[in-house]
């Protein structure tokens, strides 16, 4: 998959790509091409590489949501920027279309998560539990559509399903995921979930950078319109 017109930012030693939803960051048991191997191919031609590029992936996001992924292109980098995502000095904003507006239209959700191995899927509860970690995001309300309203979503933990779960227990459903209790799918498969800004200081050249991914396809379409 090319990463033509995808790239938001990239220097020696970082780039960050628009990942389209479907798209799987890793390699799983699918055997889907993954986004790091294409970040890989693009390196490894780009710069006339010869054997194994370096590709280091400083974060996640799963496969039916979009938006900015960062990489580091050095080793030195990768642990430098594992450092800012394990002190929480880098800020993760995303947007999502919810199926109903949150009665509170701008709040901190703090909840406790498990991660089901079976359904892969994540279980919230509002206060500790053995077993359960701590998650906090905080959300507000920046559109009413015709059926949806837009959140801005910012992410201060790492959890696994963190946005999609929280988000659901608080009665505000992600469009398109089943998963979470959607009442319809998407026709593309994805869920109007994505990653839209990144900002954290460069772990070299200690500047801040700054980057927002562009919305595309239905999610682009629904809120453009």
């Amino acid at each position: 998959m090319s990463l033509a017109g995808r790239i938001l930012f990239e220097d020696n030693h970082l780039i960050i790509v628009n990942k389209l939803a479907g798209e799987i960051v890793q390699g799983d048991k699918t055997g889907d091409v993954a986004l790091v191997d294409t970040v890989k191919e693009y390196l490894k031609a780009r710069y006339n590489k010869p054997g194994n590029v370096f590709c280091g992936l400083v974060h996640r996001i799963d496969r039916p949501v979009s938006g900015a992924v960062i990489f580091a292109k050095t080793s030195k980098a990768l642990s430098r920027m594992n450092e800012i995502v394990k002190e929480r000095k880098i800020s993760k904003i995303y947007w999502a279309l919810v199926e109903k507006a949150p009665e509170i239209p701008e709040q901190k959700l703090v909840g406790y998560l498990r991660k089901n191995e079976q359904n892969n899927k994540t279980q919230v509860s509002p206060t500790p539990r053995n077993g359960f970690v701590k998650a906090e995001l905080s959300y507000k309300t920046i559109r009413h559509l015709t059926n949806y309203t837009l959140l801005e979503v910012e992410l201060y933990t790492g959890r696994h399903h963190q946005i999609r779960a929280q988000l659901s227990a608080n009665g505000t459903i992600i469009k398109g995921d089943l998963k979470y209790g959607a009442k319809r799918s998407n026709s593309d498969g994805s869920i109007s979930l994505h990653s839209y800004m990144v900002e954290f200081e460069h772990p070299v050249r200690h500047e801040i950078v700054s980057v927002t991914a562009p919305l595309s396809g239905e999610f682009k379409k629904i809120v453009e319109n």
